[in-house]
């Protein structure tokens, strides 16, 4: 199932952004061999809460010994795409280039993900999402303005301008070369990508409507009506009311009647406004705030925990979240009408398909034997 079911892709393991673009494309129905290291680390209870490693098979490659390289080379052959992870230059120095692995399968789609780029000044540091998002301006736009920068978790750089553009490439490449025939590489950095997520906001701050002061904008916790709120009972809650006809039935089921509200954006008067909707909103519990403003247009919704969430009667129709193995986790996104994606499998312990995986692929039985004789599977 899935709208990429058939397509073949190689995944040589990393960490973050690599496994999690793994992680969509499996999602969508593609089928992936993840080369996992010899001595492989995991997660603390086992290889069923990698999340991000789930629908792969594994095979266990020594890329440091020659019969593992030429293995890999074999299944690019047979492959639809590649996808790395690795400093500029590792994969070349191992042997498995994307000039090489073209040269094998010249209809190949090479994905490579890095922070920075192939290349640039900064092409060869070590880094991590914190680091490329704060490059790109996008950390210094997020968090109070009286205290420092927030990091977001790492959903903007690893994930949202990471894995996800990663994956987008892959499959507007396999898109094109099902119609040239040719394969190429797609060059995915997290600082390109969290630039580009921040499109709107460039735009908005090129117009003179986005203040470079964090904290005083209207989507950055700057504006009343576009904010967190502690409740009563110390839960919090959310609302979003930008338009004016949301606006108004924000002032409505707080109660709030002072005329002075309904000049909504006179950045002026917001810390006045915010002080007073924050005292309102602490009258009474999060609870009794949504009973009466859930399911409304004022665009509000309770800030959930993770246990919370998996519970909410919207999320639970819609089965936002399953369970595999007993563990809880997100279904896959987006849905389609026509080939639904689907978990295939919990994620592998390392190693675990070394052998059926590679017969499945095309390699011998003499072959891998001679893999295992070299102590290279």
């Amino acid at each position: 199932m899935g709208p990429l079911n058939g397509i073949k892709i190689i995944e040589v393991g990393g960490i973050g952004p690599g496994p999690f673009c793994g992680q969509m494309l499996s999602d969508m129905g593609a089928e992936i061999i993840r080369i996992d290291r010899k001595e492989p680390q995991n997660l603390r209870g086992g290889a069923k809460f990698n999340v991000l490693h789930r629908n792969r098979k594994s095979v266990c490659l020594d890329l440091k010994k020659s019969e593992g390289i030429e293995t890999i080379l074999k299944l690019v052959e047979k492959a639809d795409a590649l996808q790395e992870g690795f400093r500029p230059g590792v994969m070349e120095k191992l042997g498995l280039g994307p000039d090489i692995c073209l040269n094998r399968n010249p209809k190949l789609v090479y994905g490579r993900m890095t922070g920075w780029g192939q290349e640039g000044p900064l092409s060869q540091a070590a880094g991590h999402d914190i680091n490329y998002i704060s490059l790109t301006g996008a950390l210094y736009a997020i968090g109070p303005g009286d205290r420092k920068p927030v990091p977001p978790l790492n959903l903007v750089g690893d994930f949202g301008g990471g894995g996800m553009f990663l994956a987008f490439g892959m499959v507007c490449a396999l898109f094109e070369s099902q119609r040239s025939g040719k394969g190429q590489v797609v060059d995915a950095a997290m600082t390109d990508g969290s630039a580009a997520l921040m499109s709107m906001f460039y735009g908005f701050h090129a117009s003179g409507v986005w203040s470079d002061i964090r904290g005083t904008n209207f989507l950055d916790g700057g504006a009343h009506f576009y904010d967190t709120y502690e409740t009563s009972d110390g839960k919090w809650i959310s609302v979003g009311s930008i338009e004016p006809q949301f606006y108004a039935l924000l002032l409505k089921h707080t109660g709030i009647d002072d005329p002075e509200f309904n000049a909504q954006m006179d950045l002026a008067k917001w810390p006045k406004f915010k002080k007073k909707i924050e005292a309102v909103f602490k009258t009474k519990s999060r609870d009794e705030w949504c009973e009466i403003m859930e399911g409304t247009d004022v665009c509000f919704a309770p800030v959930l925990s993770f246990e919370e969430a998996v519970k909410h009667p919207h999320n639970a129709e819609r089965n936002t979240f399953v369970e595999v193995e007993n563990v809880i986790q997100p279904a896959p996104a987006p849905r389609f009408s026509r080939t639904p994606p689907e978990i295939q499998s919990p994620p592998p312990e390392p190693g675990e398909h070394s052998e059926s995986s590679l017969k499945d692929w095309g390699i011998s039985e003499k072959e891998i034997q001679a893999l295992k004789e070299a102590d290279a599977l």
